[in-house]
């Protein structure tokens, strides 16, 4: 049987042995920490800099569940749900517990969830300094008085420095990330990367809630003055952050959480913001919260100025950068708002076919939710190029389904149909052309459109149907060109279009096949070959 939200951690943890164990340290005493150790330095900002060695990203071809009872009969195996002996993690996790012996250890209480009916208690265990500063600023932090009664239902083991042997430790290389259900842990190990901490917990969440009627999502989420709250599904460099960090709507979060009967909630108390060509007239939210108490990954910074060089990525395209929401001057002080009005489902089409934006109906969300087509950018994984790399991902967060994806889309479909969300696929990519040929849209055009859908004003606008795709697209949106939104126009060759937007229906139809029966009556609804 699985565990439930609030079952405490099965397993102790004896490090009795270590030079010195720090619990709960504040943020300045982490950050005097991971300098003293040589972890990273300051920025001219006052953010930590520190950087990730060989793993400048996910590794998700390391990411494993323990096979056993509490997950048997309810995880979807296969390529993305990794199955795990238990006695080999039970072998691997001893000597993980044996290297951290004799290291200084970092040990933090903090929370996931900010609805506290259904939050999780946690305990990051890590030889990192800035690692425990990584997660104080991502997670919920506990006041005083919770502090005192914490007790953590999932614990996370974090031994970056331990290499793993995949012909003695049944892994694919130095790396795993592995999650025990039954014994409430997350064991990871080979990478320095600080984002696995934040990911195994998602993963974690996504597999505890459904059964309390809760969908888990990967988007961001922000409200209005009015109350009106908006979703932004995506998956990383679609724009979930930069597109929620909007300074006339307050934010919940950007990047993870959780939609029950009273309305959304943040899984988090944090930001991961990717700081890449980062330019403050574009994100003035994020730009501004990278200050003392931030932590950034990979960023290089000017060696005499320590100026951050934002443009460059010679270390990776997924720099990175972690605050907490206080640092957003108008977030949530919760982490909650009601049940959603208006729903983005983001893609990076990296081929430009695509409408910058367009008018779903409910079949058309369940299809375009389950498709969850994009381009994952170079950088946010071990293994891609320089290229963006089409893909689809099952609810727009395949790799942190612990269930059928099919659980998710039918919970979504149940919510839209209650709550009478109206959902719109928004391009984030390119259109003129496909990558490196055409151009990335303009933010600033992207802003636009997202603004007439909060303000209604797409909700009955006149629109034209895409005959390849179906799709409903506005004729006309104020402050956007009316050429962008007929992709096919902003091609120099327009026979050169409509061989990529038949190949790229080809893949849509040929993706949705694996969902099989589960889903064969929205078909009808996707691209027409």
């Amino acid at each position: 049987m699985a565990m439930k939200i609030g079952d405490p951690s099965t397993r102790s943890l004896d490090f009795g042995s270590a030079k010195e164990v720090y619990s709960n340290l504040p943020v300045a005493a982490l950050v005097e920490h991971a300098i003293r150790r040589g972890e990273g330095h300051l920025a001219a900002n006052g953010a930590l800099v520190a950087t990730t060695g060989k793993r400048t990203g996910r590794s998700a071809a390391d990411k494993f569940i323990v096979r056993n009872s509490a997950t048997d009969s309810l995880v979807d195996w296969g390529r993305i749900n990794q199955p795990f002996d238990q006695e080999q993690y039970d072998a691997l996790r001893a000597r993980v517990l044996e290297h951290l012996q004799g290291q200084e250890i970092y040990a933090l209480s903090t929370y996931a969830g900010a609805d506290p009916a259904t939050r999780l208690s946690i305990e990051v265990w890590t030889e990192y300094a800035w690692h425990s500063l990584f997660a104080k600023q991502l997670f919920i932090r506990p006041t005083a008085a919770e502090l005192a009664t914490h007790i953590p239902a999932f614990t996370v083991i974090s031994a970056p420095h331990f290499s793993a042997v995949p012909l003695r430790d049944g892994t694919k290389s130095e790396t795993a990330v592995i999650v025990d259900f039954e014994h409430h842990e997350v064991l990871i190990a080979g990478t320095e990367y600080a984002g696995e901490i934040k990911k195994s917990i998602f993963s974690v969440m996504n597999f505890l809630l459904p059964p309390r009627r809760v969908l888990p999502m990967h988007c961001s989420a922000n409200v209005g003055h009015a109350g009106d709250v908006a979703l932004f599904f995506g998956l990383s460099g679609t724009g979930k952050t930069s597109l929620s960090s909007d300074l006339d709507r307050r934010l919940i979060g950007d990047d993870e959480h959780g939609w029950g009967a009273e309305g959304v909630f943040n899984f988090e108390g944090g930001c991961y913001a990717k700081c890449i060509r980062l330019r403050r007239e574009d994100e003035p939210q994020i730009y501004d919260a990278i200050r003392f108490g931030a932590v950034m990954e990979n960023v290089i910074v000017d060696p005499a100025t320590r100026t951050p060089l934002y443009d460059d990525a010679s270390l990776t395209e997924n720099t990175r950068v972690a605050y907490p929401l206080d640092f957003v001057p108008n977030a949530t002080p919760d982490g909650r708002g009601g049940h959603p009005r208006v729903i983005f489902f983001l893609t990076a089409d990296a081929f430009g076919v695509l409408p910058p934006i367009a008018r779903l109906t409910s079949d058309q969300a369940m299809y375009h939710f389950l498709s969850g087509y994009t381009a994952k950018l170079a950088g946010t994984e071990v293994g891609l190029g320089k290229d963006p790399l089409a893909t689809f991902e099952a609810c727009f967060g395949a790799p942190f389904l612990p269930l059928p994806a099919i659980t998710y889309a039918q919970m979504l479909r149940d919510k839209l149909n209650e709550h009478k969300s109206q959902v719109y696929l928004l391009n984030t990519g390119w259109s003129g052309g496909p990558f490196g040929v055409g151009s990335r849209i303009k933010i600033g055009y992207t802003r636009a459109m997202i603004c007439a859908a909060l303000e209604g004003r797409l909700a009955k606008a006149e629109t034209y149907t895409d005959q390849r795709f179906g799709l409903h697209v506005p004729v006309h949106i104020e402050g956007v060109p009316d050429q962008l939104m007929h992709p096919r126009e902003t091609w120099a060759d327009q026979d050169a279009y409509e061989s990529a937007a038949r190949r790229l229906a080809e893949r849509f139809v040929e993706n949705f096949e694996k969902f099989g029966k589960a889903a064969a009556d929205l078909a009808v609804v996707g691209p027409r070959l």
